[in-house]
């Protein structure tokens, strides 16, 4: 399968950011990791990134305007011949059909979009475990299932768009990692 932009989509917890950084190394793509992102622009000292630190401590996802600010000051710095896998965005149709636009102004083709999938408990359960490991801030029960309320809300209908888009693959988030891994490799024709 020629691509050169895919998308990893799924509920917070579903092992998406796993998943994708296993395939970017596989695939030698550049690897675009949202939260990394916006993570990273609390040691910008300028009015954007503490706009974005503000929404990240309060667990509230960044508006469109904001992160579309973001994005095309990020995204044009990646080589337009280099692929890239994008991990936790679009999260709202605004943002997809940004991005879609944007991507294909750049001459990017081939895009694919691998949902990974995960019952909502499920979701909280995981998080809870990753937040009690890593001891991070942002996953207490009530930013988990605020977030994941966000996602439900905002990002399922992205999945449609996705779907209408891009070669869309499903892949069940509940097994192994290993599993996972093998279910993506063997729907991206990679094995």
């Amino acid at each position: 399968m020629n691509l050169n932009t895919i998308f990893f989509i799924g509920p917070q917890g579903s092992g998406k950011g796993t998943q994708a950084k296993i395939l970017a190394k596989r695939l030698d793509f550049f690897y675009w990791e949202m939260g990394g992102v916006l993570r990273g622009m609390r040691e910008e000292n300028t009015d954007l990134g503490r706009k974005v630190t503000d929404m990240i401590d309060n667990g509230i996802l960044v508006p469109d305007d904001t992160l579309i600010e973001i994005l095309k000051l990020k995204l044009s710095q990646i080589p337009k011949e280099k692929g890239v896998i994008f991990d936790g965005i679009p999260r709202r149709l605004g943002q997809a059909e940004f991005i879609m636009e944007f991507l294909r102004n750049q001459g990017r083709e081939n895009f694919a979009t691998l949902f990974i999938d995960l019952p909502k408990q499920q979701s909280i359960d995981r998080l809870l475990l990753r937040a009690e490991k890593e001891n991070r801030a942002d996953d207490t029960r009530e930013k988990i299932e605020l977030r994941l309320k966000q996602y439900y809300d905002a990002t399922l209908p992205v999945v449609d768009f996705l779907r209408a888009q891009t070669q869309f693959f499903e892949i069940d988030g509940q097994p192994s990692v290993e599993e996972v891994t093998a279910s993506i490799n063997k729907a991206l024709e990679l094995e």
